[in-house]
């Protein structure tokens, strides 16, 4: 099995406009089940209903303290408009009533402080709750992911999964943090907004509303336009995002075969599409709000003239007309709002049904409820009749029989796809078998614990993994609680410690991400260095060698050697003339073991193993064996 890193650039999460303004949309990703994700979603905010509940509260104080403003702005208005009147017309003792004017004022900082504080007791609780749901999320997500079986890494992407864990989560997180809270909000305003249009002027607000159709047209006209060049600016972005990863990750073969133009000419080809979706998109989608304004602004002069006709006739007061603007003005933005949110929603719900399916995927078979625990294995490892397909009706392997005895080493060599790494996931339980049973001492490994069989191992593989850390922690990795003498030791035993004292900082060295700071030969002693320190009843070796000189090889078979005493090993051979001192040699094709023996006992049959081996050595046509 494969041990190395690989990284996937994740796609965007869903279709958030950051920085745009309330009426410029995306095209929301769709949900194959809106009504069921959103049920299970809601179901992670039943346990804070209580919390909800005054939130919502909040929500509905802080937007009534802001709507019932203009209204009691317009009383000052009125006062201060009929007091310049009545000196105009010469009144006798006529003044501006500044006393009351003054008590308005200070009533509206009043409500404008009310507001704000239950503005932010309201952000402050619903950030909470959002936080607590998404991290219940995470859990549960960590959780299944140690549940999975190697079968559904093996079929998914490390970016798509990458995505569903982080992406999905956290638009979801974004969307009940703001989107939750604003569209309480804008729902409230509008009502309130309606309601207080309705106490100042029905005729008024009938004005207003007639002129919400032709918004609605206008946008339903410039959103089904843009939508398009949304989806192509999103797909351009995720083909260069892909080229960059790709060029940046091969650059050295790039230059090596020297396709820096290729690669530059498929760059500004990608980047020339994604800059005429871009700003088609972003044109199209920014006409909305001028028009927006403009419809707007042809109810402000209807309103304005209506009004001012209703004040001569002392239909309603100026102060009235001027609370109705304010209000006309607040009616728009939560309409734009809403609408604005639902496709956020949208969104967010398919990223919910995306982790909803990673939490559903089908998990590990169970353990057994009564483990068996091998305290001192001795690594007799038998296969009885094992039969096993990646599918139902593609077998792989069928009736492979092995008995290997305590302290043996088996090589398994074959050609491409003949089946070496699947008997390894075998006997590792990373895969479930369909039938037969392997032993290892006589016990079932399906009646053991996984993490119990997993310590009785000891993995060096071709490909290796080393995390981000120091040499002296990527060594302690192999056990749990080894000292520092201990990993010492264990880099010795893998004649690695010389090298890794030349280095500045020694063991305290910190490997990047993909420890490119030091060559493939000496990553592949640490690890070995760290199967070394494992000490393991049962070794996994899969061509350990490979990467190295031939000097260090030669040091690093003895201590390979050394290691492998006593112990049973399976070695998966690349390099034919590495296993010539095993125990028994297990020749694969097409997922069977065709022959088995010693070295000279297979090149006395004159077989398949013969012609493989001979292949190596004489130049011809040779069969690939990897």
């Amino acid at each position: 099995m494969s041990e190395d890193r690989k990284r996937h650039g994740s796609r965007p999460a869903g279709p958030r406009h950051p920085g745009g303004h309330p009426g410029q949309m995306m095209p929301a990703e769709k949900a194959k089940d809106f009504k069921g994700s959103l049920k299970r979603l809601l179901g992670y905010l039943r346990p804070r209903r209580a919390t909800l509940v005054t939130i919502f509260l909040m929500a509905i104080l802080s937007t009534v303290f802001s709507i019932v403003s203009p209204k009691i702005l317009g009383k000052a208005t009125t006062k201060l408009f009929e007091g310049i009147v009545a000196k105009m017309k010469g009144v006798p003792d006529a003044s501006i009533d500044f006393n009351y004017i003054t008590q308005i004022l200070l009533i509206l900082i009043g409500l404008y402080l009310f507001s704000a504080a239950f503005s932010f007791f309201q952000q402050y609780l619903m950030a909470g709750v959002a936080q607590r749901v998404v991290y219940d999320m995470r859990e549960q997500i960590n959780r299944k992911l140690s549940r999975l079986p190697l079968k559904y890494f093996d079929s998914k992407t490390h970016g798509e999964i990458l995505s569903r864990a982080t992406n999905d989560v956290d638009n979801i997180s974004t969307t009940l943090q703001q989107s939750l809270t604003q569209l309480i909000t804008s729902i409230v305003t509008l009502v309130g907004v309606i309601v207080m249009m309705l106490t100042i002027s029905p005729w008024l607000t009938l004005i207003l509303i007639v002129t919400l159709p032709l918004s609605f047209i206008v946008i339903r006209m410039i959103a089904s336009r843009s939508q398009k060049h949304f989806m192509g600016q999103q797909r351009s972005l995720g083909q260069l995002n892909g080229h960059v990863e790709e060029m940046y990750t091969g650059h050295k073969i790039v230059k090596a075969f020297g396709r820096e133009d290729e690669s530059m000419a498929a760059f500004n080809e990608i980047n020339e599409k994604l800059y005429n979706s871009g700003w088609r998109a972003q044109f199209i989608s920014g006409i909305i709000m001028p028009m927006m304004s403009f419809i707007g602004n042809i109810g402000y002069v209807l309103v304005c003239v209506v009004g001012g006709i209703f004040v001569t006739h002392k239909t309603i007061t100026i102060g009235d007309v001027q609370a109705f603007i304010q209000y006309a003005r607040q009616f728009t933005q939560p309409i734009m709002q809403t609408a604005n949110i639902a496709n956020i929603i949208q969104s967010t719900i398919a990223s919910a049904e995306r982790v909803f399916e990673l939490l559903d995927e089908k998990e590990e078979v169970p353990e057994a409820a009564e483990p068996v625990v091998l305290a001192d294995p001795q690594g007799n490892v038998k296969f009885e009749h094992v039969k096993f397909g990646y599918k139902e009706d593609e077998i792989l392997i069928d009736d492979m029989n092995i008995d290997v005895l305590p302290g043996q080493t088996i090589a398994i060599v074959g050609p491409t796809g003949a089946g070496k790494t699947t008997l390894i996931n075998l006997l590792m339980r990373f895969y479930e078998l369909n039938d037969g049973a392997i032993t290892i001492d006589g016990a079932n490994i399906t009646e053991m614990k996984r993490s119990n069989l997993h310590s009785i191992f000891g993995m060096v593989l071709q490909d290796t993994w080393l995390f981000n850390g120091t040499i002296m922690e990527n060594i302690a990795y192999g056990r749990s609680g080894a000292s520092e003498e201990e990993v010492i030791q264990a880099a010795k035993a893998a004649h690695a410690d010389h090298f890794i004292r030349t280095l500045p900082d020694g063991y305290e060295t910190v490997l990047n991400e993909e420890a490119s700071n030091i060559s493939q030969g000496q990553k592949q002693l640490l690890t070995i260095a760290r199967a070394i320190l494992a000490d393991p009843s049962i070794l996994i070796l899969d061509e350990a060698t490979s990467s190295v000189d031939t000097r260090t090889e030669v040091y690093i078979q003895r201590a390979m050697n050394d290691l492998m005493k006593g112990r049973t090993s399976f070695v998966i051979a690349h390099r034919l003339s590495t296993i010539r001192d095993a125990d028994l040699i297990l020749v694969m094709n097409n997922g069977s073991v065709i022959e088995k023996g010693t070295h000279n006992e297979l090149l006395e049959k004159d077989g398949f193993y013969a012609d493989l081996y001979n292949s190596q050595f004489t130049g011809g046509n040779a069969l690939e064996v990897s």
